[in-house]
């Protein structure tokens, strides 16, 4: 049974799944921490805003979805919200795997689906103020991408 943790935290992240991968099941490890950057130069930090319990239930579920399509061992999603600076950590997503392929998918689905399919709210801080950020057509054609019928399905 894959093991699934996620959180949401005001504080630096953390890993709750430290030992995993050292009990010999899996071959692959991967990992993908996301900061907040400055694109425009003029963005200082980000507040992220969440509705507790909703926006953990949704990271499960993807996880779960995740579960379901590959042979995973574990699952990580830790998702900061509050204020945030340009240059810290804001998410990381980990796998582990009996093999790569597998381990490489999953985490470029899970950080697919969770850009669209989570419920936080981003602010910005420019030298203007706070303002909310726009959600992006492009992270929902992401994740529309993993959701598409794939010519395997069709088998």
């Amino acid at each position: 049974m894959t093991r699934i943790e996620v959180a949401i935290t005001a504080e630096p992240l953390e890993s709750r799944l430290s030992s995993e991968g050292r009990d010999g099941r899996s071959g692959a490890e991967v990992r993908f921490s996301g900061r907040v950057r400055d694109e425009s130069g003029q963005v200082r930090a980000l507040f992220l805003e969440h509705y507790p319990g909703m926006t953990e239930r949704a990271l499960r579920r993807i996880g779960e979805h995740a579960r379901e399509r590959w042979p995973l061992n574990a699952i990580e999603m830790i998702h900061r919200v509050g204020e945030i600076r340009v240059g810290e950590e804001i998410v990381r997503v980990v796998v582990w795997a009996g093999h790569r392929q597998a381990a490489f998918e999953a985490c470029a689905f899970l950080m697919d689906v969770l850009k669209s399919q989570v419920p936080l709210w981003k602010k910005e801080l420019t030298d203007d103020g706070w303002h909310w950020v726009e959600a992006r057509e492009r992270d929902a054609e992401a994740a529309a991408r993993w959701m598409a019928p794939s010519s395997e399905d069709a088998r």
